[in-house]
């Protein structure tokens, strides 16, 4: 069976090799570059066995793009609030899940079963925020993956979009057959200013419990090759929606 291998990075300038893959499946690492070739530097390499070669890799390559297992650093719902007060530049979010507890318990999910048009909110502290992050020039943008048939909660959400466009966020949608060919990750995260990514942790009851950190360069850059691939074939929420009406 074919390996399921994402691309991690690569050393050259002109998007050459050397580069380093890795098994999504079994963690192992697959760099390609350059052979080595000359039989006096073959000779002094130890366990090189028939069958295998020698490749040459700047040291910078593995350091940037090699993965690593580092301790998780977990922060609680309040601390990751703050996050969007102290970003500067971007926040970026893509959105996996079938079903989020936190909106099934709100007036507006509510009034979306009952066929009525939600009656949005636009005076609470997260549109605030939001607001006065976009008055000064951010940008914030979701990609929302959506099953066929689409979950009641991601229709729910495509009618949120509303809302969300409103406060000056950029809403887009996938359905979760082109994310799955993408090898998009399965689990929720926001990026900010492409230099720390938030890994969200929902309970068994689809709720949202904390956020994990990841701030090593090549793990987030991973995370940002993986919104650029949903960011290119997302489609805008309102002709997403029209996609969705259609196939109901």
């Amino acid at each position: 069976m074919a390996r399921r291998l994402r691309f991690n990075g690569t050393g050259s300038g002109e998007g050459g090799c050397p580069a380093v893959h890795e098994d999504l499946d079994t963690g192992e690492v697959i760099v390609h570059g350059p052979p080595l070739t000359d039989p006096a530097d073959l000779s002094k390499l130890q366990h090189l066995d028939e069958g295998e070669v020698a490749v040459v890799v700047p040291r910078n390559t593995l350091v940037d793009f090699g993965p690593r297992d580092t301790e998780p650093r977990v922060i609680d719902l309040d601390a990751f609030g703050k996050l969007f007060e102290n970003f500067k530049h971007t926040a970026r979010r893509i959105e996996s899940r079938r079903r989020y507890a936190s909106d099934e318990g709100t007036d507006t999910y509510a009034q979306f079963l009952a066929g009525e048009h939600p009656v949005w909110d636009m005076d609470t502290p997260w549109c605030h925020t939001i607001n006065r992050q976009v008055a000064q020039g951010a940008r914030i943008e979701r990609v929302r993956i959506v099953d066929r048939p689409a979950t009641p909660g991601q229709r729910y959400l495509l009618a949120y979009a509303e809302k969300n466009a409103a406060l000056g966020e950029k809403i887009c949608n996938l359905w979760r057959e082109d994310a799955e060919r993408l090898l998009l990750p399965e689990e929720d995260f926001w990026i900010f200013d492409s230099r720390l990514v938030a890994l969200l942790n929902f309970d068994d009851a689809d709720d949202l419990i904390n956020a994990e950190l990841i701030t090593e360069p090549a793990a987030v850059n991973r995370y940002i090759q993986a919104w650029d691939a949903a960011a290119h074939y997302a489609r805008p929420y309102e002709s997403f929606a029209a996609l969705v009406r259609a196939e109901e």
